[in-house]
């Protein structure tokens, strides 16, 4: 974990002559960036899997009609369906679900204060709001209190997350409407209730934002906007 630390303060140390006080800020979201660049092939094999499962939905619909309301018949046929043309049921999903470590990696490196024996970018600022502090201490007074510099700064990240979240709560929404609906994934256990709720997450990112350390929700805005950006290219 303090390899991290190290390199995303060597950043800083590269950034420092454009960024000045908010050179972390920027390492940080340079970082995250570049880890997110590392992945991106595992979001577009998640593409690839989305379109060859829609690709079969037209024979999914044809099981559909033939097994009528025999759901247990219907499920195997769509899972043979699904095997015969070596298309995962989850294929959309696992891509994404292997991105976690990596999140969960970066969250805690820019949330524990205690990581080396100390992080070092928690002591930094990002115009006049510090890294370690979280939009709590804003409320309560620290750094100018909620309409100063570290009021504004948070205030900014709320209105991209929000911007980014309904943007991506739309699109999912049409494409939801424009899907045969639960032809194949309600066949598996679990995946279209998963598919029913993902729209609404993106707007968990706002309390999350709230909550963690200035340093972790630079870390969440930075990923969710490159997410719905890589959305939007991948399946335009």
């Amino acid at each position: 974990m303090s390899v991290f630390a190290g390199l995303v303060e060597h950043l800083a140390d590269l950034l420092q002559p454009l960024f000045h006080a908010s050179a972390a800020a920027a390492a940080i979201v340079l970082f995250t960036a570049l880890v997110r660049l590392l992945v991106h092939p595992l979001s577009r094999a998640a593409a690839r899997g989305q379109r060859a499962r829609a690709a079969l939905q037209p024979r999914v619909a044809e099981l559909r009609k033939r097994h009528g309301k025999d759901q247990e018949a219907l499920q195997k046929a769509v899972l043979e369906l699904h095997a015969a043309e070596k298309v995962s049921p989850l294929s959309g999903c696992l891509p994404g679900l292997l991105q976690l470590p990596a999140f969960f990696v970066l969250y805690h490196l820019f949330s524990n204060p205690a990581i080396g024996g100390g992080n070092g970018l928690l002591s930094h600022e990002l115009l006049g709001a510090p890294l370690g502090g979280r939009w709590s201490d804003v409320l309560a007074g620290a750094g100018g209190g909620g309409f100063g510099s570290a009021g504004l700064v948070y205030l900014a990240l709320f209105a991209v997350v929000a911007a980014v979240a309904t943007v991506s709560f739309l699109r999912a929404r049409r494409t939801a409407a424009g899907a045969v609906p639960s032809d194949g994934d309600e066949q598996v256990p679990g995946v279209g209730a998963v598919t029913r709720v993902m729209p609404y997450l993106s707007y968990f990112t706002l309390v999350t934002v709230a909550v963690v350390p200035l340093a972790a929700a630079l870390y969440v805005v930075t990923s969710t906007t490159w997410s719905a950006v890589e959305r939007a290219v991948l399946y335009r």
